[in-house]
């Protein structure tokens, strides 16, 4: 699966940000099987860009067409396909239930539709960290722990394109590159994309294309 931007445009940014873009007003396509870095300054739209390619937010001129459909005009009913089985996100602010525990915030997307065993989150788990985490509510977990359980809650289901809104802000180097080794292996295994949106480039993440926001 590709994904294209047709000319967006977000009625919200300023002209002066949307000139200097090498993303908005643009025609780009994101290839099936890509990894995609986008490198935006704070203010330049970045969560809304992300947004916009999960049909969230359609504040914006033009067209973001994923696979063959243009995602602002599908029911909400299709969104929920589209995302169930072809597009999975982690968030920014990451959307857990802070009282649920760490274990039923990464089971509930599992069970939702299951593309790995229950056993895979513990594995996912002790690879980053966190398996002492599981059954703690995710409200008393710090937020780099937050992070990591996110993560390992995108992976759960099936996808064909995979969508980051800084998802190693609040680790170290070393648990970033685990993570980032997590991501990759788990997108090999299903041959499908990647993008990243974040402040700056980031070095754990090797992306075959770069755009400046």
């Amino acid at each position: 699966m590709q994904i294209q931007l047709d000319n967006v445009i977000p009625v919200f940014l300023e002209t002066e940000k949307i000139e200097r873009s090498q993303v908005w007003a643009q025609q780009l396509l994101f290839p099936a099987g890509g990894r995609v870095q986008i490198v935006a300054p704070s203010g330049s739209g970045k969560t809304s860009l992300v947004h916009f390619l999960y049909g969230l937010r359609h504040d914006f001129k033009g067209k973001v067409v994923v696979g063959d459909e243009d995602i602002a005009g599908l029911s909400a009913e299709r969104k929920a396909g589209l995302r169930s089985e072809k597009l999975s996100i982690i968030f920014q602010d990451l959307r857990l239930f802070p009282e649920q525990t760490a274990l039923q915030n990464i089971d509930v997307k599992r069970l939702l539709n299951p593309f790995h065993p229950q056993e895979r989150i513990m594995q996912m788990a002790e690879e980053l960290g966190i398996q002492n985490k599981m059954n703690q509510p995710a409200m008393q977990c710090s937020y780099g722990e937050q992070q990591r359980i996110a993560i390992i809650r995108a992976l759960m289901q099936p996808f064909e394109y995979l969508l980051m809104d800084e998802p190693f802000s609040h680790l170290d180097d070393a648990n970033a590159a685990r993570a980032s080794k997590l991501i990759e292996q788990e997108a090999k295994h299903r041959n499908a994309a990647l993008l990243l949106a974040d402040l700056q480039l980031v070095p754990s993440f090797t992306a075959t294309e770069i755009f400046y926001l």
